[in-house]
């Protein structure tokens, strides 16, 4: 034991950053090379190339029988990929989902997930194999066209790449997260993506902005729009960087009596049916889209999502709009072609620098597949070469064999054959030595020598190359033709602005109401303008009593305001309805203290007079004081012992004030003399020695003041010569007119 090497006989003393950074590089490395990144040349991470090398081995072709998935995962996590088996099911899952791929690398059987984001069965229930497109892009392994490489344990082989003329990189797309970088690849249409290969085959100088005419856009498995125009398009696929405005696809579908229903039949891609269903939902029951009142979910096989109007009256392109904006209806849907070039360097690249890299790699297999049957052929003829002699000198090559001790080494010697030409006469059976069969081998050499020639001549010209990969293009593009179901495009390009911005107000639909505000702060709305005179309006709960009663408009803001100068806002189609006694106001906003709410009103005039107990005020605008949260606006900075006792609508063409203070003066001064202020303390109103302010108004100065008689008569008293109450502001005042009310309130 005394021999034996501890584990810390030999340390390194390194500084523990570099010796991090060492090791985080590695991993890094690995996460970019190896797992994240698509490769250019075929669009699949090494996962994706394992599972379909693995079912490829397993005979599971097109035209064969279903095997368990949980068998095809055993074997290439055994074997080639030795990560977790639930990774490895995912990854193949999603190669057989018509809604992930927009060409399925694998057929799948059984439950493997669905559009609503449900997951797929385990699997032990699925089964599995290979499409036609899988096939096309594994085309050509025997025979030489890619390199192989052991697998993880040194017990297997497997391609470093797939060599097959399918278009994968663009046509499935790519997603993934590395290590400082990412990848983002939409899918695209083959039929497309051939006639920009074939364009710049003819012409591989072309501009980018050329192949344009070629590839219209995304085409994604689910279909939908997209909105964006043919410029940010174009410099999207210029750069390699960007990102495309999907929307799902609506109609109209019209019902009895002038109603309709708007019916989505495509959602945008990558969005769970169930996410959009519950987005909308929410809307419907938080009340932000009040145009909408329901929605329902009547797909099977075909998305079916019925969206009901609030009325028939409710515009649809402004209903649509404003799904767009509040839900993913509409996503952006990114670009980021950062792949892994044939050197295996991780760089984004333009659609033209794919297209080539593609192109480079197909011409490359091309070269591979012809110099390896050139060698076969060569094999072969050396065999032909070898069986015509023995038939032109049977009777002697029958003799050397029945003979001779090594007849192999005379047959060599007499005849001029090689070793394998010797040894294939000598492994010749007795039935081959027909006279047909002489005929059938003289026609073979001469079809293998006008192959050989064949493939020489393409050897040996870069023309022939690029004319002969353009025919195997075409032969492609006839399999995925737009006018077959698997090559018609599915998503359409139509050029649209951003969604309109809808303001809630637009959305409701204006009714009548009639709000009520009792004493202790319930609130309710009634339908339609009520008489406030009526009892049955005005019923409240024992002991409680009217505070504020008003008409107004479902599309109403209403301003609350608090004696601490706090303006809350209520919005009048959300109040309770008018059955019952409504419900409490504090549940609606976040009011401090108990009973100091001083005034309820719809925010409809333009201006607004607010002045406060200690003789204070200022003009501000109603919109101005609309309060975004529950916690409300402060607009009036009420000082210590003083309180907010006047918020009053500014009559139109009103141009003066009326302050009356608890000492019983009057002054009258032009509205000009106040401020107009978004928040603050305000200007002096009026001066007293004592007491402070009671009311105050404004009035249209050439109309003279009026106020109400009292009593219930209705009558009122106008004062129409003001000359002796106009002052400057902030003067104390004089005593009111003979007749004015002894409350001191106009």
């Amino acid at each position: 034991m005394a021999d034996l090497e501890q584990p810390f006989d030999h340390i390194d003393d390194t500084p523990f950053g570099s010796a991090l950074s060492q090791r985080y590089l590695v991993y890094a490395l690995s996460t970019i090379t190896a797992r994240s990144l698509p490769d250019v040349r075929d669009g699949l991470k090494p996962v994706h190339r394992r599972l379909l090398w693995g079912m490829r081995l397993l005979r599971l072709d097109p035209a064969a029988g279903y095997k368990k998935c949980a068998r095809v995962v055993g074997d290439v996590m055994g074997k080639y990929h030795p990560h977790g088996d639930q990774s490895i099911y995912d990854a193949m899952v999603r190669l057989a989902q018509p809604f992930s791929l927009r060409y399925p690398l694998v057929d799948g059987q059984g439950n493997f997930g669905n559009v609503d984001g449900d997951n797929a069965a385990a699997m032990r229930y699925t089964e599995a194999r290979l499409t036609a497109a899988a096939y096309e892009l594994m085309a050509g392994l025997d025979e030489g066209t890619v390199d192989f490489r052991p697998t993880y344990n040194g017990e297997e082989e497997e391609p470093e790449v797939f060599p097959g003329i399918f278009p994968n990189l663009l046509a499935n797309g790519a997603s993934g997260i590395a290590v400082g970088m990412a990848t983002s690849i939409p899918p695209h249409n083959v039929a497309e993506i051939i006639d920009a290969a074939s364009h710049l085959i003819d012409n591989p100088k072309a501009e980018a902005s050329a192949l344009m005419d070629f590839v219209a856009g995304p085409d994604f498995p689910t279909g939908g729009v997209i909105v964006d125009g043919a410029e940010a398009i174009a410099g999207a696929y210029a750069t390699g960087r960007g990102a495309f405005r999907v929307r799902a696809r609506w109609t109209i579908e019209k019902g009895s009596q002038g109603s309709w229903s708007a019916v989505i039949s495509e959602i945008p891609y990558q969005v769970p049916k169930s996410k959009l269903i519950e987005q909308i939902a929410a809307l419907i029951s938080e009340k932000k889209l009040p145009i909408l009142e329901d929605v329902r979910d009547e797909s099977d096989e075909r998305i079916r999502i019925v969206l009901q109007p609030r009325s028939r009256t409710v515009d649809p392109q402004m209903l649509m709009d404003s799904l767009f904006r509040l839900t993913d209806l509409e996503v952006r849907i990114p670009l980021n072609l950062n792949v892994l070039d044939a050197s295996r360097t991780p760089r984004v690249m333009s659609l033209k620098e794919a297209l080539l890299a593609w192109l480079d790699h197909q011409i490359e297999v091309l070269v591979r597949r012809s110099t390896h049957r050139v060698a076969k052929i060569d094999d072969r003829l050396e065999l032909l070469g070898g069986y015509l002699i023995a038939y032109l000198n049977l009777d002697r090559v029958i003799q050397i064999i029945r003979e001779e001790d090594e007849p192999k080494q005379v047959m060599m010697a007499e005849f001029s054959l090689t070793d394998r030409q010797a040894e294939a006469i000598l492994n010749m059976r007795l039935r081959s030595l027909r006279k047909l069969e002489e005929m059938q081998l003289r026609t073979e050499r001469d079809a293998l020598e006008k192959e050989r020639a064949g493939l020489a001549k393409l050897l040996t010209s870069k023309l022939m190359q690029w004319k002969r990969l353009q025919k195997d293009l075409a032969k492609l593009k006839e399999r995925y033709s737009p006018e077959t179901e698997l090559g018609r495009r599915r998503t359409s390009i139509e050029e649209a602005g951003p969604a309109r911005e809808i303001p809630l107000e637009a959305m409701i639909e204006r009714e009548p109401v009639t709000v009520i505000m009792s004493k202790r702060g319930w609130i309710r709305a009634m339908k339609g303008h009520v008489d406030l005179a009526n009892p049955e309006a005005m019923k409240f709960k024992e002991g409680d009593g009217p505070a504020f009663a008003f008409h107004a408009q479902t599309t109403d803001k209403l301003l609350l305001a608090a004696a601490n100068g706090r303006f809350y806002t209520l919005a009048a189609d959300k109040l309770p309805g008018g059955r019952g006694f409504g419900e409490p106001v504090r549940l609606m906003v976040d009011i401090e203290g108990e009973g100091n709410i001083v005034a309820l009103l719809a925010a409809t005039g333009a201006k607004l007079l607010l002045a406060t107990s200690d003789g204070r005020g200022f003009i501000t605008s109603a919109q101005g004081a609309i309060a975004e949260t529950r916690k409300g606006k402060q607009v009036v900075n009420v000082r210590s012992g003083a309180k907010l006792v006047i918020v009053r609508p500014i009559g139109e063409g009103d141009d003066y004030l009326a302050a009356m203070g608890d000492n019983r003066k009057m002054v009258v001064y032009p509205l000009t003399e106040l401020p107009e202020m978004s928040r603050g303390q305000g200007v002096q109103l009026q001066r007293y020695r004592d007491g402070g302010l009671s009311d105050a108004k404004t009035f249209r100065f050439a109309e003279g003041l009026s106020w109400g008689m009292g009593g219930a008569s209705g009558r009122t008293r106008t004062e129409a010569d003001l000359s002796a109450w106009r002052t400057a502001r902030g003067a104390a005042g004089r005593m009111p007119p003979v007749g004015f009310p002894r409350d001191n309130k106009f």
